[in-house]
């Protein structure tokens, strides 16, 4: 499928195509119809089936699959998203990062994450002193 023949979809028309007559899924923003291949996915169909009608990246990215995986689903490729509903073209979040690393809230988020466990090994280490120390 060249550039310039890519026909566009809306998510409303991927919905429509929630069910196993003709399962259409989107990842990275392209269109998969992949009713020939629920029978050979290694997961099963019904993991397809689920996704059928919805925007599958997240899914799709989290499971880790194969470049073996992306080269097979090529030929699924029905067509893309057109531009208003593609993900890069959603609004950014109202909350924007900080310019500054240090007080990113990622950071933050790890750091707070360890917090309380060093805090109650520390108190648990005292305790203990205290106790054998008696």
């Amino acid at each position: 499928m060249s550039e310039q023949e890519v026909k566009k979809y809306s998510m409303a028309e991927v919905r429509e195509k929630a069910d196993a007559k003709e399962p259409w899924i989107v990842i990275n923003d392209s269109v998969y119809n992949v009713k020939e291949f629920l029978n050979d996915h290694p997961g099963g169909e019904e993991v397809l089936l689920e996704q059928a009608g919805k925007d599958s990246t997240e899914e799709f990215e989290d499971v880790g699959h194969s470049s073996d995986a992306r080269e097979i689903m090529a030929k699924y490729k029905i067509g893309e998203l057109i531009d208003e509903d593609k993900k890069h073209n959603k609004k950014p979040s109202s909350h924007p990062k900080s310019a500054s690393s240090d007080e990113s809230p990622d950071n933050f988020s790890i750091w707070k994450s360890w917090l309380l466990p060093l805090t109650l090994g520390v108190l648990a280490i005292f305790v203990y002193r205290y106790f054998i120390a008696s």
